[in-house]
């Protein structure tokens, strides 16, 4: 049985938006009185931070991890589509930071103006993001949230753009000393790699929520059948089929032919094997079609050659 942390992780959600609003506000007051468009542009990244912690919280409250009727197999995906939703506001931000990047170059702006207090306030800022993102890092881990561990990767590619925002501030503060009009285009230039690594944030949360939600294979079919195969009483098992993801809920589905020929002693032998099964993949939930010793399948899992071969004979009969 999969555990609803939905209250622990929405309280995570809770604290890190106030965080975030905070951040959001710092940055965009800061970037407005000193004219960074680097600045700007790391306080637009930080408004998705926020919008991200709300999604966050709308999929949290559907995400029920027990099965009811309407949703047998749980809710779980919502989830994984918050996660998603991430990605997508990860692509928006990406966007608005080089269409800002390039309208800077091609008709100028004002002149960046910074001072050392202002440079303070932006490594206080930098503190904040750093600590949201462990701490959300680390609860999400604990409880296996995919919406918490993707927030946490964004707001980590927000570390990393406020640490190169400051340096091209500072930067730019140098170039005010020495009188060196060269370096406000540090302001601009940055904005481009901001831009990469908010794309690369965003590409991180797709790739790794993708695969829960079309059903790509959790487990090696031959992992599953090697498990299975060292229980006493198993002869062989197929058409093994797994979804899912590791650590979060795992769904197993399997033909197995056992040395049984009463129930009780059949359904004695799937047991352990369902056991040995929970203790390596837990949480895991698993069907077992069982068959009489007679029966024969050399084919472990499905390939697309089986598919073509079912697809086949279903033609012939007229079935599709």
């Amino acid at each position: 049985m999969v555990a609803d942390n939905r209250s622990e992780v929405r309280k995570v959600l809770i604290i890190t938006l106030l965080l975030n609003l905070l951040v959001m506000a710092i940055k965009a007051v800061v970037g407005w009185l000193t004219g960074s468009l680097s600045l700007l542009a790391d306080a637009l990244h930080s408004v998705t931070d926020s919008a991200n912690n709300i999604l966050g919280l709308v999929t949290n409250h559907y995400a029920n991890p027990q099965p009811d009727r309407d949703h047998p197999y749980g809710h779980q995906k919502y989830d994984a589509l918050g996660a998603l939703g991430i990605a997508v506001f990860l692509g928006i931000a990406c966007f608005e930071i080089l269409s800002g990047a390039v309208e800077r170059l091609l008709h100028g702006g004002k002149a960046v103006k910074i001072s050392p207090n202002e440079l303070w306030i932006l490594l206080l800022v930098l503190g904040i993001n750093i600590f949201v993102t462990f701490y959300e890092r680390r609860v999400g881990q604990r409880l296996g949230s995919a919406i918490l561990v993707a927030d946490a990767q964004h707001t980590m590619s927000d570390v990393w753009v406020t640490i190169m925002v400051i340096g091209g501030l500072i930067g730019v503060w140098q170039g005010q000393i020495l009188k060196i009009p060269q370096l406000q285009s540090l302001d601009v230039f940055l904005s481009f790699p901001v831009a990469l690594l908010v794309f690369s944030s965003g590409w991180k949360v797709l790739r790794e929520n993708l695969p829960w939600l079309v059903d790509e294979m959790a487990i090696a079919p031959e992992v599953i059948q090697a498990i299975a195969m060292d229980v006493p009483g198993v002869i062989n098992c197929h058409s093994i089929a797994s979804r899912g993801l590791i650590g979060r809920q795992v769904f197993i589905d399997m033909h197995m032919i056992v040395n049984a020929v009463d129930v009780e002693t059949a359904h004695q032998i799937t047991e352990e094997v369902e056991d040995r099964l929970e203790e390596r993949f837990s949480p895991v939930r698993i069907l077992i079609h069982v068959e009489p010793p007679a029966y024969n399948s050399d084919q472990i899992t499905y390939d697309a050659k089986e598919h073509e071969q079912v697809r086949g004979h279903q033609q012939e009969r007229g079935n599709i």
